[in-house]
């Protein structure tokens, strides 16, 4: 009762009842300050978004960038914004030169003195990469220049182009293997399509004539060619890239633009304004020239940081019945290709906004070259007319094969590349996914004619791309080969990713993904995570020494308690008319790796706890060091990829030797019997690994300017591969005794000789590489 009494008159219980709407819409909360962000830092913004949403339109964000810059360029951040950041967008995000040229084009119609400071510092920093060289760079400051010849006087680039050319011609005058005069024909070679696209009818003659001089080095092939071919052909075949050096075919496809009036399709000209913007274009045609600031090209230039080669144009969608991605015939296949994979080894820094790149690469090419993302392949056959359309996805993931396979080797790490597809198709599973796939069907097809160590490069990415993605393959497509023999390059593909994908995983889970077929290529015995002691069975010899060596190791007990067990091995050994050494080596090696089974961490524990009496059986004899890792590689033979790190960590701490490793895997008959070692990827592996270790040792200590004990790296190099020779020659001209055995396997022949041809191929580009190193490396020395 007290309650309704204290109601208010009226009957309402809400007596703070809003009465009127305007209460309703009156914020009283305090507002917060508008904040309007410098133009510094607007430019900085627009500029690094250019051209990436398909939705704006390209004139419209050149247009609203050149006008903040000219009404402000008074403000000395924006200045200074400006001039800092166009030259690192060209070389940092070198898809987007054209629209940035097409902004400064824009400017120039508006403020022309700008022009004069970026012109400036572009040439200053041009001439800065040509003495250091930095060859991409300079060419992708060329390339912006060339999108600017309408608005340089005179000729433009062409003195400068002309410039490069005499030193190119220098350099192949000098020396035929020269590959700096290559790179420089190559860079005048991608910077005349620009300059073209600008005004095609002023330039051609100009163009004419450059092309009919660079013709004289672009169509000779380069004496380094072959080696780098990705294809290995077989005999009375020829190779699928045996003419198609990237300079040899940039120079055809520019004499055909020429031709056909310079139409350049794929080019965008982002700086020719729509017919709505007639009085924009009308300022651009009748903007201020100005005068290209001198770059002056040294007498002697340099090769710069990164090794130079001659590069071939690879493609996984060759030869397909519709095509998908430029034919080698179109001048889009080489400047496409040429944009993407700057910007795949220039942002290896941050392989998610390159792989964004990849994806959305349609946006920054002409509008109609390129279906609509996700296009089903089959449904290219519906485009209209005989227009020429390309899925962007099979262009991107071109490009980043064409880095896989790169040979002698890419820029980067090749996990670089593989975390670049991984992004690519968790960015867009749906588009890149069908890709990949007929990527990975062309190079299994081929795995018989690709070079073996390319073979070996597919097959690390193909299983760690998987482990990615569950592990997930249509492995019923290959299921006829799974009764092939196992040195046939496709079954020793299948058996090689089974085991890559068990190290990356486990045996049941792998199992788990296959269908039927499959099982039997998977043992029981990889399903065990810690192989079997082999000296608990008493049959074998040698069984109660390898058991006491084995719970000594355990209880970490010293040597001197090891010791009258080796000599009672030793004794036995000698009465049974064996090799005492090979005897006691073999017992304590494998105890050791069962001690250490659990863990790489247990193992390398023990072997430092043993090193000091495997370094003396390792130097007693040849025999010894081949049994230590004998006894290894058979412990861990269900899962090779453990005993070849522990063979790794043993080259390290020198328990054996390099010459070793490679005896015990081509000479003797350790690693498998009649050849069959040649065609096991984890062999391959083991041996690919020896010889890296070796060649890094020589660089470092080539490097270093170190006078004592180069010579002795130099020595050991050459005596390494002229010992690979020997031991493969003899395995690819058949002359090998284990071939001539009545024994060996009919019709296996051809085989073997075809794999020691192709491991023969692998391991001679490398010598020559590292002797091609080592003649750069004295006439560098001698230089300073």
């Amino acid at each position: 009762m007290a309650d309704h009494d204290r109601r208010q008159p009226g009957g309402s219980y809400n007596n703070r009842k809003r009465r009127y709407k305007d209460d309703e819409d009156y914020d009283r909360r305090p507002q917060r300050r508008r904040y309007d962000p410098p133009f510094s830092v607007r430019i900085r913004k627009q500029l690094l978004g250019l051209a990436e949403s398909p939705v704006r339109r390209w004139h419209e964000e050149v247009r609203s960038i050149a006008r903040i810059v000219a009404d402000n360029y008074e403000d000395q951040d924006l200045r200074t914004t400006f001039l800092e950041l166009v030259p690192q967008m060209v070389v940092e995000q070198p898809l987007k030169t054209p629209f940035v040229a097409a902004v400064v084009l824009v400017v120039n119609s508006l403020k022309p003195d700008i022009l004069d400071d970026l012109l400036a510092r572009v040439a200053n920093a041009t001439e800065e990469k040509v003495k250091e060289g930095e060859w991409r760079d300079v060419k992708l400051y060329l390339k912006f220049l060339a999108c600017l010849q309408s608005c340089l006087e005179g000729d433009g680039l062409f003195p400068l182009l002309e410039d490069l050319f005499s030193r190119a011609v220098d350099l192949q005058t000098a020396s035929s293997d020269d590959t700096i005069g290559t790179e420089l024909v190559k860079i005048i070679l991608l910077t005349i399509p620009y300059i073209m696209a600008t005004e095609p009818a002023q330039w051609q003659q100009k163009a004419a004539e450059l092309m009919d001089k660079t013709d004289v080095i672009a169509s000779e092939p380069h004496a380094l060619q072959a080696l780098i071919d990705p294809y290995h052909a077989e005999e009375g075949t020829e190779s699928p890239t045996a003419n198609m050096s990237l300079i040899g075919l940039l120079q055809k496809q520019l004499q055909n633009e020429a031709a056909n009036g310079w139409e350049l399709s794929c080019l965008p000209r982002p700086w020719q304004m729509p017919p709505e913007e007639i009085e924009q274009q009308e300022k651009l045609d009748s903007a201020s020239k100005h005068v290209l600031p001198s770059i002056s090209i040294p007498e002697k230039v340099t090769a710069g940081p990164r090794p130079l080669f001659p590069e071939i144009y690879f493609s996984v969608y060759v030869n397909q019945e519709i095509e998908s991605v430029p034919p080698v015939t179109n001048i889009a296949s080489s400047l496409i290709r040429d944009g993407l994979l700057d910007t795949i080894n220039i942002l290896d820094f941050n392989r998610g906004i390159t792989a964004r790149f990849l994806i959305d690469v349609d946006c920054y090419f002409a509008p109609g070259i390129f279906v609509k993302r996700a296009t089903p392949f089959d449904r290219l056959r519906d485009v209209e007319g005989d227009r020429l359309m390309w899925k962007p996805e099979d262009v991107a993931v071109d490009a980043v094969f064409s880095q896989l396979f790169a040979l002698p080797a890419p820029e980067h790490k090749l996990v670089y590349y593989h975390s670049v597809l991984t992004e690519a198709c968790k960015i867009a599973p749906a588009a890149v996914a069908p890709s990949l796939g007929r990527a990975i069907r062309y190079s299994y097809q081929n795995t018989h004619r690709l070079d073996l160590e390319l073979c070996y490069r597919f097959l690390d990415w193909f299983t760690h791309h998987l482990s990615n993605f569950g592990f997930m393959w249509k492995w019923t497509e290959w299921v006829d080969d799974v009764n092939l023999p196992n040195m046939d390059p496709r079954k020793a593909f299948i058996l090689g990713a089974l085991d890559k994908e068990i190290r990356l995983s486990f045996a049941q889970r792998i199992k788990g993904t296959l269908p039927e077929p499959y099982q039997a290529l998977i043992g029981p015995e990889k399903e065990q995570d810690t192989p079997e002691f082999k000296f608990n069975d008493d049959r074998t010899p040698f069984a109660a020494e390898g058991k006491e060596i084995a719970a000594l190791l355990k209880r970490k007990a010293p040597d001197e308690e090891i010791q009258p067990i080796i000599d009672r091995i030793h004794s036995a050994a000698l009465d049974q008319s064996i090799d005492p050494l090979v005897s006691s080596t073999d017992v304590f090696m494998t105890a050791v790796c069962w001690v250490g089974s659990k863990s790489l961490s247990h193992v390398l524990a023990c072997i430092e706890r043993t090193k000091d009496r495997l370094l003396d059986a390792g130097a007693a004899s040849e025999a010894a060091r081949a049994q230590i890792i004998t006894a290894v590689v058979a412990y861990w033979s269900a899962h090779p990829g453990v005993a070849i790190t522990i063979v790794e960590k043993l080259l390290n701490y020198s328990i054996i030797t390099p010459g070793a490793v490679i005896d015990w895997a081509l000479v003797s008959d350790r690693a498998g019997p009649y050849g069959q070692a040649l065609s096991k990827s984890w062999v391959f592996e083991l041996v690919f690994n020896t010889v890296v270790k070796v060649t890094s040792r020589l660089r470092q200590v080539a490097s270093s300017g170190a006078n004592d004990g180069g010579e002795d790296e130099v020595t050991g190099m050459r005596e390494l591969f002229k010992n690979m020779e020997d031991a493969l020659i003899s395995w690819a001209q058949g002359t090998k005794d284990q071939i001539m055995d009545p024994v060996f396997p009919d019709g296996g022949e051809d085989l073997i000789k075809r794999w020691g041809e192709r491991w023969l191929r692998v391991f001679r580009r490398r010598s020559a590489i590292e002797e091609a190193f080592l003649l750069e490396n004295k006439a560098t020395a001698n230089d300073s």
